[in-house]
């Protein structure tokens, strides 16, 4: 049986998930480098930079995804009359500024 309701992906998000796919893999060789360097005995400071160079690569990821799920989750729950989805929304966002 086939669901009439299922929606295909858009260009658009099928474009993002892609970039996202590329940076998680970006990201997935830099956890790799830092293993490397940390079996390799590579200065403490140095592991340190990569460390946070792939912090911020996934940071970059987590705002790419909240600004799609706002956009289109979020969006869609409240013209269907689901409020309680702000509720779930600040608490992801309130997760992140931590």
């Amino acid at each position: 049986m086939v669901e009439e309701n299922v929606k295909k992906p858009t260009e658009e998000s099928l474009k993002i998930q892609k970039s996202i796919i590329d940076r998680l893999n970006r990201i997935e060789g830099q956890i790799r480098g830092i293993k490397n360097m940390i079996e390799r005995g590579t200065y403490c400071d140095d592991v340190i930079n990569q460390i946070e160079a792939s912090r911020s690569a996934l940071s970059s990821i987590e705002l790419i995804l909240l600004e799609g799920h706002i956009k289109n989750c979020i969006k869609q729950q409240l013209k269907n009359g689901d409020e309680e989805v702000v509720d779930e929304v600040l608490k992801t966002i309130k997760k992140l500024i931590k």
